[in-house]
Formats: structure tokens, sequence, C-alpha cells
């Protein structure tokens, strides 16, 4: 049976090397630079601050969630809920409430 395979794979390896040279000459990795904006914006000090800080800013900037329009205590629950869920957000449950009240809370105070 070795002596068998032993052929075989060598005709297959001398075939199929040509093709891998071909290809690694054809591939050229190149480095590339991003440049990010620049992003400190927290959101602002007040009850819950923390947890919005902790929990959001991973994925969100201050700026995108302090531009939203006002929304309900509902649809707030909705959003967080749903980051949870469909984006998988790592948001700990205890601090579902908390962030909910800070967002309806920052909403009237704009």
């Amino acid at each position: 049976m070795l002596r068998r395979a032993l052929p075989i794979t060598f005709v297959t390896v001398s075939v199929l090397a040509p093709l891998c040279t071909q290809a690694d000459d054809r591939l050229q990795l190149k480095s590339v630079n991003v440049d990010l904006p620049f992003g400190d914006r927290r959101f602002p000090d007040g009850p819950g601050s923390d947890a919005v800080n902790n929990n959001c800013l991973a994925c969100h900037s201050a700026g995108m969630v302090l531009n939203q329009p006002m929304l309900s205590r509902a649809q707030w629950r909705a959003e967080v809920d749903k980051m949870r869920t469909a984006y998988k957000a790592p948001i700990d449950p205890k601090d579902v409430d908390t962030i909910v009240a800070y967002l309806v809370a920052l909403g009237g105070a704009r």
C-alpha cells in the first residue's frame, strides 16, 4: 500500500509545487495605515454615567449617542435590549436599568 501511495504523492507534489510558487509571486501583502479620529469624549457626569461609559463606549462614541433624538423610556429600553440581543453587546444585565434611566434623564437635560 505504501509503495503505491509514495509515487502518487510524489507526482501530486511535483505537479502542484509550481502552482504554489506562481500564486506566491502574485500575492503581495502591503501594510496599510488608517488614521482613526481621536475621541476622548465621555458621557456627561450624572447618576449612571459610569455604567454608560463602561458599556456603551466600547462600540459607540458619546457624540453618536448624544446626537440621537429624545426617546421615551420604552424606546431606550428597546435600543439597549437590541444592542444586547441582536448585536451581542456585552452589557451586564444589572446595568440595563441604570443605562436606560441615564439615557432618559440625559434627553431632558439637553
